[in-house]
């Protein structure tokens, strides 16, 4: 169990700053909050988004808009629509995101 406390806190979306992620193709837009032992991002993916990188880390990802998938390094490929979630801990799965159309997420890392 974690011994990080996080008082009560809004997040309003719309005083978050976008920042800019290449992809191999297409960007990612993050909205970032980070607290100890946790991040919180609302991202979008634009339409032809392809992952640049094997990612190792844990998330939650909860698909707000749009549809994605999650490939993993084997080849194996999961497709998340709107209101589906997946979870994976750190080091368990190598993964990239791709879309064809675009895509909002939020996304939850953390020490997990």
């Amino acid at each position: 169990m974690s011994t990080n406390n996080i008082p009560f806190q809004l997040l309003d979306w719309t005083k978050i700053p976008k920042t800019e992620h290449k992809g191999e193709t297409g960007t990612a837009y993050w909205q970032t909050t980070q607290l100890e032992g946790l991040r919180i991002r609302l991202v979008e993916y634009s339409k032809g988004y392809i992952a640049d990188h094997w990612c190792k880390k844990g998330h939650i990802v909860h698909c707000l808009e749009g549809e994605f998938i999650s490939e993993m390094e084997d080849g194996e490929k999961f497709i998340l629509t709107k209101g589906m979630t997946y979870v994976v801990s750190d080091e368990l799965s190598s993964h990239r995101s791709i879309t064809k159309d675009g895509v909002k997420l939020l996304i939850i890392d953390g020490d997990f």
